[in-house]
């Protein structure tokens, strides 16, 4: 059984765990740790899940709102940290006291009950890596980051039972916010933020009848509302926008099943 939390979402902060279940083995996976230490604690635990009860940390970027507690929670517990090169390198090559594992394009990371594959995204980051996971029988997309759909993305992307997609704003309030122009500019271009209208192109292109949960995230506060998201999402689905799932930026989600 494969299966995933978010425990929050947007500029404040990203994390999200990953379990699967193989019989008695049981994995857990923290993607991103944007979180103070005391908040991580207490989300995981709303979620049944003690901090030592993490076996892998996967970072996707160096932005800080999703590094937050990463170096600190792997020294204390010992937990091995996924990343790349590049955002090993930008993050200034901090000493992960040989917890590091690299993480590159294409190269699946077996922990044991279901295996994490990165993809390479187009986002304003050294080296972004988001994942696909899958226990053989069913698959997760996780994708919160990144400024449009490559034909990359996409391929990984194809037979997900369930995803997380950032649908981070609406076009035209972020052009009508007090934003300045060079943000505007950043959230809006290709290596920036994925619009809901992008978002919902990219559920039209790999939709198929094993979709059975989407969950919008890394909505912007300020530059979107959930409803805008979940009508566009639905949309794309043909389904009612009470179907579509949004990630609170700080109180995530429950657990989602994809099987």
């Amino acid at each position: 059984m494969l299966r995933f939390r978010n425990l929050a979402s947007g500029s404040t902060g990203n994390a999200t765990i990953v379990e699967g279940r193989s019989g008695t083995q049981v994995q857990r996976l923290l993607v991103d740790c944007g979180l103070g230490i005391r908040q991580l604690e207490w989300r995981l635990g709303a979620a049944g899940i003690a901090l030592q009860q993490i076996d892998a940390l996967f970072i996707t970027h160096e932005h800080s709102d999703h590094i937050g507690c990463s170096l600190k929670l792997a020294l204390r517990h010992r937990i091995p940290v996924w990343m790349s090169h590049g955002t090993h390198a930008a993050l200034g090559a901090p000493d992960f006291d040989g917890l590091l594992r690299v993480a590159r394009d294409g190269e699946p990371i077996d922990l044991g009950a279901f295996q994490a594959l990165p993809f390479t995204v187009p986002h304003d980051a050294r080296e972004p890596l988001h994942l696909r996971c899958s226990d053989g029988a069913t698959h997760i997309g996780l994708l919160t980051d990144l400024g449009h759909a490559s034909d990359h993305v996409l391929a990984h992307l194809q037979g997900c039972h369930a995803l997380l997609l950032e649908s981070n704003h609406d076009p035209e309030m972020l052009q009508a916010s007090t934003y300045p122009a060079f943000l505007k500019r950043r959230i809006s271009g290709r290596l920036g933020h994925l619009p809901n209208t992008i978002a919902a192109d990219i559920l039209q292109a790999v939709r198929h009848t094993g979709l059975r949960r989407v969950v919008a995230a890394h909505l912007s506060a300020q530059n979107n509302r959930p409803e805008l998201a979940q009508a566009a999402l639905a949309q794309a689905l043909g389904c009612s926008a009470n179907d579509i799932d949004v990630a609170h930026p700080r109180d995530g989600t429950d657990w989602i099943a994809a099987g």
